[in-house]
């Protein structure tokens, strides 16, 4: 029985002194990692927002797809909230504080096999020349519990955090430039231009750098209009004046629609003119420019299968409905293609 105390009582100093020993171990962490993700930082923002998405780019369903996830009715913002069920580990999530496209903050509670485990977790969104840099961190205080699992099992818990943060910010990347690659091109149909005056100014380009050409001309115009107080009367526009697919060159004019002649200076290089009313074909992109020159191969298509000749002294042009400007989002950009056309007296009258 003597032996049996010493035994007890020597396992008992050992558990006390092992309690101690964790005990004394620093159990707080904080752990981060950070990407950079080519798009506006508003998009990236809302996407980490909105709860509802956190399960198209999380990487913990692919570890459990068992997992469920349930959704209050408010799922965005500051009080907004979500909680899953899994196969080892339930929890929840609460957004604490937003600074919109700078910062969420987030309390987080797992429900594990050994008890209830709470966090603090934190995002920060810098805008950087690349699009943004996204931080994805948490920090909190390890139970003396996990504390001694960890150390016995050699189990390595920032690592792994490491490890999870860094595919979950792949997955969010890729999840928004899928979203931003959606584009679609209405069906072509005719239809009447009602023309106007309008400010521009003219450059020559290689066609894939048209879109960079157009983004500079166009402030230019802009900037004129404003300093000159002449009147803005539509959204900004581009007319090809020459399109050289063989060569890879085109002479662009872009500018703003406005609602009389300007007369400007001799050495200007912002101008004035005159688009006539058209009979066009017409179709629409929905999405990045870079998808223009799909939307007019569908444009040509339609009128080449419909034996239509171009207008007399008309150039093709394209109007953009929705820009960068209005909308972060390239998906949601509106821009509207015109190809001038003759059509036959009977054509217009059933128009």
């Amino acid at each position: 029985m003597k032996i049996l105390k010493y035994l007890f009582f020597l396992l008992l100093i050992v558990f006390i002194a092992g309690a101690i020993y964790f005990a004394t171990k620093d159990g707080s962490y904080e752990i981060e990692e950070s990407k950079i993700i080519k798009a506006p930082v508003s998009l990236v923002f809302d996407k980490v927002n909105e709860y509802k998405t956190w399960e198209q780019w999380g990487p913990w369903k692919e570890e459990d797809p068992t997992m469920v996830f349930n959704y209050p009715e408010n799922t965005r913002g500051e009080g907004a909230g979500y909680s899953w069920d899994g196969k080892e580990t339930d929890g929840s999530m609460r957004t604490t504080s937003v600074i919109p496209n700078q910062r969420i903050e987030q309390d987080i509670t797992f429900i594990t096999p050994g008890g209830e485990r709470t966090a603090n977790v934190y995002w920060q969104f810098e805008e950087v020349e690349e699009g943004t840099k996204v931080t994805w961190g948490m920090r909190g205080e390890h139970p003396l519990m996990d504390k001694a699992y960890f150390t016995l099992s050699g189990f390595d818990f920032d690592a792994e955090m490491k490890t999870m943060y860094e595919k979950g910010l792949s997955n969010l990347s890729a999840n928004i430039i899928e979203d931003m690659e959606i584009f679609s091109i209405s069906d072509a149909k005719i239809t009447q231009y009602s023309g106007g005056f309008y400010m521009y100014t003219t450059t020559s380009t290689s066609l894939e750098t048209a879109e960079n050409k157009v983004k500079e001309l166009i402030p230019q115009v802009k900037r004129f209009m404003e300093g000159n107080s002449i009147t803005i009367s539509g959204k900004p526009l581009s007319i090809y004046n020459a399109k050289d697919q063989t060569n890879n060159s085109a002479i662009i004019s872009s500018g703003i629609p406005t609602t009389s002649r300007i007369v400007v200076p001799e050495d200007s290089s912002i101008l004035c003119g005159f688009m006539p009313s058209y009979t066009v074909i017409k179709t629409t992109l929905t999405g990045d420019l870079k998808n223009l020159n799909a939307a007019w191969k569908k444009a040509e298509a339609f009128s080449t299968s419909n034996k239509y000749q171009p207008a007399e002294n008309s150039n093709p042009f394209e109007i953009y409905v929705i820009g960068a400007e209005d909308n972060p989002n390239p998906a949601e950009w509106v821009t509207e293609l015109y190809l001038p056309v003759q059509v036959e007296q009977m054509t217009l009258e059933s128009l």
